[in-house]
């Protein structure tokens, strides 16, 4: 068993070797066989084609993720608002990181609009559905939100975040705002702009925003009464 999960490994860390240096089109199974220096029936042995292999992928990647969350959910002496500044650092270390487990996470957010829709669901390919490892991310995707929406209870609990708000509406808003601050970082880093914004003053400004937003200090010019709005 210890041989098998070692195989395994070793093929999944090939891959994510040479999804990040050729790209996932143009890697086949035969390169990540080579890569990983056993055969290729070996390989199709531990996966079955490469759709599978990518979902196999996926999982481990919110694996991970799910292991940042619980870190940061874990540490000692820290507020929920506190927790999701230090979680939001931590999703774009992630990024960053493991660019290609990152994106895996984002391509499989993606893949459920398609699946939740009868229609679109079509079109996806039927050696992704039928994966083991689909079915498994189909059970545990909601894992990392799950811990998200925690923190947002404790900062409810103790005071750090606005009393009226819902957790998993809180954070699933929150985490949008945390893919679109990592997906925006290659713009803003970009030299040959007019805009007075850098990757400087970029995060702390992010994360101000956000922390403001959570406490509810920020005011409109108009009042408004609107029940769990984050607005």
């Amino acid at each position: 068993m210890a041989g098998e999960k070692n195989k395994e490994k070793l093929i999944l860390d090939s891959a994510v070797s040479l999804f990040t240096s050729k790209g996932y089109l143009a890697t086949r199974m035969e390169d990540v066989a080579k890569s990983a220096g056993i055969s290729k029936g070996l390989t199709y042995f531990y996966f079955k084609n490469k759709e599978d292999l990518f979902m196999a992928l996926t999982k481990k990647a919110f694996d991970q993720f799910k292991d940042e969350f619980r870190d940061v959910y874990r540490s000692k002496g820290k507020s929920g608002l506190e927790m999701l500044s230090d979680l939001m650092v931590k999703i774009v270390a992630f990024a960053k990181a493991n660019q290609v487990y990152y994106d895996a996470i984002l391509n499989f957010l993606d893949l459920l609009k398609k699946y939740n829709n009868p229609e679109t669901r079509k079109l996806i390919d039927p050696k992704t559905m039928e994966s083991v490892h689909f079915q498994k991310l189909l059970e545990i995707h909601h894992e990392p939100a799950k811990i998200g929406s925690m923190m947002v209870s404790q900062g409810i609990k103790d005071g750090s975040i606005r009393a009226e708000l819902q957790p998993e509406i809180t954070f699933y808003t929150v985490w949008s705002m945390i893919i679109g601050y990592e997906k925006m970082l290659g713009p803003i880093d970009y030299e040959g702009k007019d805009l007075k914004i850098h990757p400087e003053n970029w995060e702390p400004g992010f994360l101000r925003l956000m922390q403001e937003m959570l406490k509810g200090t920020i005011q409109a010019t108009k009042k408004t009464t609107v029940q769990g709005s984050l607005f």
